[in-house]
């Protein structure tokens, strides 16, 4: 694996790689910036088919963190980390406690949390090992899973979105695809529709498409279709990569607003979008609502109302957002980078 001259390193502070053979632990925490404190972020669990694929993803999804962190007006700065799943039969409960060793030698630079893989019981076997953990289900200032309030603070940002382009206050009568449905992008759907929004969805869970088609009258899409609907909102809420050079021109939304992390496949798609009519939300400005559960969590005293009040503070950033990309007529990608930035710098 190269490191310094990867084209996703962007003088990342620190690398760590860490291997257990007795459990088949393999793991990367990538530790971006600290300059507005200990950097925080969640652990991704997930099968990769090389190292390579592996680092790009911690590399990408640390920055991500920094400017994620940064924008939410949290005194945190950005890191993440890669659990590579082991292929074939391994233990769940030792390999993680290996990983939480791993977090510990760490020695504070780096509080994880969750993200797609690992669970609140994860969480809890991390706990076992080192303090620097947070998205617990017990303790003094637990707060559990934090997808609920990232579905919170997506469905917000989707309409802020709306107001912004459609002069409307609200979701209501209009069409949005949900692309994935796990945590967060169930309880986007949940919002979606009880705010009277028709939902088309995809996903590889054949159950929770039935779920969501019985409980919010969803309309059942295939995944390979999910972009190209004709529809007023696009909500990716799975992997990365959804906006991309053969996806891009068969996409119909007016809006893109999703959960998923580094959305854009490279980063001309930002002015790619904006060419094309489309308002894009950042996705580490819009999916910013979980980091800023799991950092109030990290304080000491987890304060639901302080949380509120950042989501709040999150919608009026993202208008200001907007507010700056229309003036300058300039994608809303190229200007939150450029606020994240001034942000880190201070």
């Amino acid at each position: 694996m190269t490191i310094f001259s990867h084209p996703d390193f962007d003088n990342h502070e620190g690398i760590y790689a860490f291997c257990d053979d007795k459990t088949g632990l393999k793991a990367i925490i990538a530790v971006h910036n600290t300059n507005r404190g200990p950097a925080c972020g969640g652990t991704r669990f997930w099968q990769y088919d090389s190292d390579a694929e592996a680092l790009t993803d911690a590399l990408r999804l640390s920055k991500g963190m920094s400017y994620k962190n940064a924008m939410a007006g949290l005194s945190l700065g950005g890191g993440k980390a890669v659990i590579m799943k082991p292929r074939g039969d391994f233990d769940r409960k030792t390999l993680f406690e290996s990983y939480g060793r791993a977090v510990e030698k760490a020695a504070g630079q780096y509080i994880t949390a969750e993200d797609v893989g690992v669970s609140p019981a994860d969480m809890a076997v991390i706990k076992t090992q080192t303090d620097y953990v947070a998205g617990l289900d017990e303790g003094a200032s637990a707060s559990g899973d934090p997808s609920p309030v990232t579905a919170e603070g997506v469905f917000r940002g989707i309409n802020v979105a709306v107001k912004h382009k459609f002069g409307e206050k609200d979701v209501k009568g209009m069409r949005v695809a949900v692309q994935g449905l796990g945590h967060v992008g169930y309880g986007l759907c949940r919002y979606l529709s009880g705010a009277g929004a028709k939902l088309y969805v995809a996903d590889i869970n054949a159950d929770v498409l039935k779920r969501a088609e019985a409980e919010l009258g969803a309309s059942i899409v295939s995944t390979d279709d999910i972009h190209q609907q004709d529809v007023d909102i696009y909500a990716p809420c799975a992997l990365g990569g959804a906006i991309n050079a053969r996806s891009l021109p068969q996409i119909k939304a007016k809006i893109i607003g999703g959960a998923a992390n580094n959305q854009l496949a490279t980063a001309d798609m930002g002015q790619a979008l904006c060419e094309r009519g489309m308002l894009y939300c950042p996705d580490y400005v819009i999916n910013g609502g979980g980091i800023i559960n799991v950092a109030s969590e990290v304080s000491g005293k987890y304060d639901r109302a302080w949380v509120g009040r950042k989501l709040d503070e999150l919608e009026d950033t993202l208008a200001e957002i907007f507010r700056r990309a229309e003036l300058s007529h300039r994608a809303t990608s190229e200007v939150a980078d450029e606020m994240a930035r001034e942000r880190l710098s201070v």
